[in-house]
Parts: structure tokens; sequence; C-alpha cells
């Protein structure tokens, strides 16, 4: 049987913060984020299973990326853990509930990497992650694929 490919399209919004960067991106803000989650297998061939024909069910991929990424990432506020703005993240924490911070930058490049490291760990026996995209905005995006990891 053929390997065939799945893509479920997701999106949340999210604000962030790049620490100690030169540019505008220093300052909070947010992006409305479309990520794009690609995964393979071969098709079950089990005519008595009612699954029969699927890679994946797509509300699994859905229940897995939804739990993962979008439940965590909607409307937070992800910021790096440094030194210089420890006071910073314990001033948001009294304030605010969805604050998410990291050991990283939280660039684009390194979220699509996260993301795929945490989605390949909950995948079904047989199914594959191929690939991750992440759209920061309309025209910028950030791509994970497995044949290049």
């Amino acid at each position: 049987m053929s390997v065939v490919r799945l893509t479920k399209e997701f999106s949340f919004e999210m604000a962030h913060s790049l620490s100690g960067y030169d540019g505008a991106c220093r300052e909070i803000h947010g992006h409305s984020y479309k990520l794009f989650v690609t995964v393979q297998g071969k098709p079950n061939d089990d005519p008595s299973d009612p699954k029969y024909g699927m890679v994946m069910d797509f509300g699994e991929l859905k229940r897995i990326v939804g739990r993962l990424i979008v439940d965590r990432y909607d409307h937070a506020l992800v910021i790096r853990r440094t030194t210089e703005n420890g006071d910073a993240i314990d001033a948001l924490r009294s304030l605010y509930h969805k604050i998410e911070i990291c050991d990283y930058q939280p660039t684009c490049e390194n979220m699509v990497s996260r993301f795929a490291e945490e989605i390949r760990r909950e995948l079904p026996q047989g199914i594959e992650l191929f690939s991750i995209k992440l759209h920061e905005t309309a025209t910028s995006f950030a791509e994970w694929y497995r044949s290049d990891n």
C-alpha cells in the first residue's frame, strides 16, 4: 500500500517578545499564527475496521496538536527566561494566567522546532511527522521537515 500524507491546519493568537533583540520585536507584540502539520503513513488496510483507508483520523491529530500547541499557546504571552527580565516575568504572572516562560528565544524558527519535538512524541505507532509549517504572518513562515532532522 502507498504512503499517504495528511495535513491539518490550525490557528492561534499569541504574543511574544524577543529578549535583547535589536529591533521592534524586542517589544511585546502579537501574531495570528497558522500552523500546518503534515503526517504520513500507510492507510489502514483492514476492510473490517471502520478506519479502513485512513492513515490517521483527522480528529485524533486535532486532539494531539490542540492539547500540545493550540490550547497552550492560544492567547498566551511567551517570554524567554533571562536574568534581565525575571522581575517582569514575576509581575506579568501576578496579573495574567497564560504566560509561557521558555528557555529559548521564541522565534518562529525555534517554535516550529519545539512543536515538532512535542508532536513527534505523541503520534500513534506507524505515523510519522513529515513536516510542520508555522506562519507568523501571512507572508512569513518557518518550516521543519523530518528529512532534514
